[in-house]
């Protein structure tokens, strides 16, 4: 591990978000075929993935999988910075007496406590461009419905919901997506720090390029397996119809709506996202761990 001087959280969270946002643009068209595919069977016939996909381009043009985009940049922009930043502030002061050392084993449960806190946190600070994004995404859809879009760009959608509920309505429906974050970076966070610390100590691989890629396969694994039943839920709690004061209508919380959706399709219907999770998240955490690596020892700074 390279040892520097002066490490700022200022440098990780440039660095951290620089990779985010370049992969977002490649990962955006899968979340919206996702969000797109997985709405409540209430709402309408269901269309698979690849369904989903190829209707969008064919009925609304191929660059409105990039719909969204703008706001996609700015969540990631806040949530990324903020979650790494914050796991290591919490694993290193509030839980570990000292920061570990290179290879040293920190104890799953208090790194499953630390990638939890600090993704759920990141998530509500990056809510309200979250819940922008989902509008986004939808407005192709509602056109091709015929009916008038709601908001008309990043900016216009942030002041109708401001306007519609002052701060309370940015942050309408974050709280299944905390849950998310919270049960994603436990497995991405928690797997990627576990495993790598755990090829360093029992093999004789170097801190380098294949311990990075090993360790990010294994993390993007958790990561979907983990956040695939959050994400259903997320998505079906923020698309579903709200009445007058902005209630759901199928739906009052998270957990009710995790107690039909397993009472009614079974407990395999929290995974049928599973597929287009895997296939974005997968290679997110591939390309943003090594290249996070990489751009920590070219800044001169501690690699993870």
């Amino acid at each position: 591990m390279i040892q520097k001087k002066n490490v700022h959280g200022y440098v990780e969270k440039f660095s951290e978000t620089k990779e985010s946002l370049g992969y977002e643009a490649h990962g955006h068209e899968i979340y919206k075929a996702f969000s797109r595919f997985y709405r409540n069977p209430r709402m309408g016939p269901q269309r698979g993935f690849v369904q989903t996909t190829v209707g969008v381009v064919r009925e609304e043009g191929f660059f409105k999988l990039w719909k969204g985009m703008s706001a996609a940049w700015l969540r990631q922009f806040l949530y990324s910075g903020v979650r790494i930043v914050s796991y290591k502030y919490i694993k290193n002061k509030l839980i570990a007496v000292n920061p570990p050392e290179k290879g040293s084993q920190f104890p799953i449960w208090k790194s499953a406590m630390c990638g939890a806190t600090a993704g759920g946190f990141a998530q509500w600070i990056a809510s309200p461009a979250d819940l922008v994004k989902v509008q986004l995404m939808m407005e192709g859809k509602r056109q091709m419905m015929g009916l008038p879009p709601r908001v008309n760009g990043i900016m216009d959608a942030f002041i109708k919901t401001w306007n519609s509920g002052g701060v309370r309505a940015l942050w309408k429906g974050a709280v299944p997506c905390v849950q998310r974050a919270a049960l994603v970076n436990l497995g991405d966070l928690t797997a990627y720090d576990s495993t790598k610390r755990a090829l360093l100590k029992h093999t004789s691989l170097p801190d380098a390029l294949l311990v990075h890629f090993l360790a990010s396969s294994v993390a993007g694994f958790f990561a979907a397996l983990l956040g695939t039943p959050a994400d259903v839920i997320k998505t079906r709690v923020m698309n579903q119809p709200f009445d007058e004061k902005g209630s759901g209508i199928l739906y009052k919380n998270s957990l009710e709506c995790l107690k039909k959706t397993v009472g009614e399709e079974g407990f395999a219907a929290l995974y049928k996202g599973f597929l287009p999770i895997y296939l974005r998240m997968a290679p997110w955490s591939v390309t943003f761990w090594i290249t996070f690596e990489q751009a920590m020892v070219m800044l001169g700074q501690d690699t993870w």
